[in-house]
């Protein structure tokens, strides 16, 4: 399954954007799905995750209560909702899967196995 990530663009402090992540080559709809992102230099950070049902979704704190992952299954897409950005979300942001059905959402990137090619999100102050 491929990959592609849209909707990273320039944008000041305290605005929005909503990221897609398009899935194309086969169904995901029993794939748990995130969103990490990375800064040159530094490791790839978990930011949000969501079960192949949506049942279960995950944040890292520094994003808890301003982003939303989302997905619809039906079209293969995986969304995430970005509001009152900071320029400390300044990054690449890539979208992931895992090929297992399972019910949790690992925050590791090693625990995925497919990656887009990543969008830049850029927040000026």
């Amino acid at each position: 399954v491929q990959l592609g990530e849209s909707g990273g663009g320039l944008v000041q402090a305290g605005n929005s954007l909503r990221l897609s992540c398009a899935a194309s080559g086969e169904p995901i709809s029993t794939y748990t799905m995130v969103w990490f992102r990375q800064t040159p230099g530094k490791e790839r950070e978990f930011i949000a995750g969501i079960t192949w049902n949506g049942g279960l979704v995950d944040y890292a704190d520094a994003v808890r209560d301003r982003f939303t992952i989302s997905r619809d299954n039906a079209k293969s897409m995986v969304y995430l909702q970005m509001n009152s950005l900071r320029p400390e979300d300044t990054a690449a942001y890539y979208c992931a899967l895992r090929r297992t059905l399972i019910t949790t959402i690992p925050r590791m990137p090693n625990d995925y196995d497919n990656w887009g090619q990543g969008t830049q999100v850029t927040v000026s102050s």
